[in-house]
């Protein structure tokens, strides 16, 4: 610190930090588990949006295909994923939904929410698979085509989507065991809009004594200009 006497008026002035003081004051060596829980929020999101926007569109797609016999021929017939089964659909809303909640709870409610998500995945894997080889909304649709309650599809065959469909619930499966084994160090929402949902007010900042050079040094570390006036 300089101290110089001008006219007999004496003055403090704190020497200037260079930037590479700060970056090494500022600079805090990340840890092993930390780096492990970024990389863990980023595969988890990742793995959420995608498993379910793919559940969606599979749902969407074309499942089984095949031929109804009416008076008039052979009547081509098909079936979507939400003709089979609404299940995966569902499921995968609910995981989309636990997947952003996982971020606004904490502690117990945290573990739960993450619980449901990993258990979304699971329900879209098992209902794909086993509506993979099913027949029954092409047979209604057959019945109805014909008029007769008794006729059955034919030159039955399926598509690959309910497997993609499998596939994508394993992704919002791996998000939610993620979630459980990382997710205690998972940084949670801003408290600042808790309670009543009004923003917590700002401190003012510390008065600025330009005869202490503490203080200058302390407004410096904030950012702030020590001359300016207030």
């Amino acid at each position: 610190m300089d101290v110089r006497d001008s006219g007999g008026v004496t003055s403090a002035v704190p020497p200037p930090r260079t930037q590479a003081a700060d970056a090494d004051a500022d600079a805090v060596p990340e840890t092993r588990a930390q780096r492990s829980g970024r990389r863990s929020i980023a595969v988890a999101l990742l793995s959420g949006a995608v498993g379910a926007a793919l559940t969606l569109l599979a749902s969407r797609q074309t499942w089984a295909d095949g031929t109804a016999s009416v008076a008039g021929g052979e009547l081509p017939l098909s079936a979507t994923g939400s003709d089979v089964t609404g299940v995966p659909a569902a499921l995968a809303i609910v995981g989309l939904a636990a997947l952003v909640a996982v971020f606004a709870v904490r502690r117990a409610g945290r573990l739960l929410v993450s619980l449901l998500l990993a258990l979304s995945g699971a329900g879209i894997v098992a209902s794909a698979l086993l509506a993979a080889d099913d027949s029954g909304a092409l047979d209604e649709k057959a019945a109805e085509a014909s008029g007769d309650a008794a006729t059955t599809i034919g030159d039955l065959s399926h598509t690959a989507w309910p497997y993609a469909a499998a596939g994508a619930g394993v992704l919002l499966l791996i998000a939610g065991l993620l979630a459980l084994t990382y997710g205690r160090s998972w940084p949670a929402m801003s408290g600042r809009y808790e309670r009543d949902g009004a923003p917590r007010p700002r401190k003012a900042p510390p008065t600025v004594d330009p005869d202490r050079p503490e203080d200058l040094w302390k407004a410096l570390d904030r950012g702030e200009d020590p001359t300016r006036e207030a």
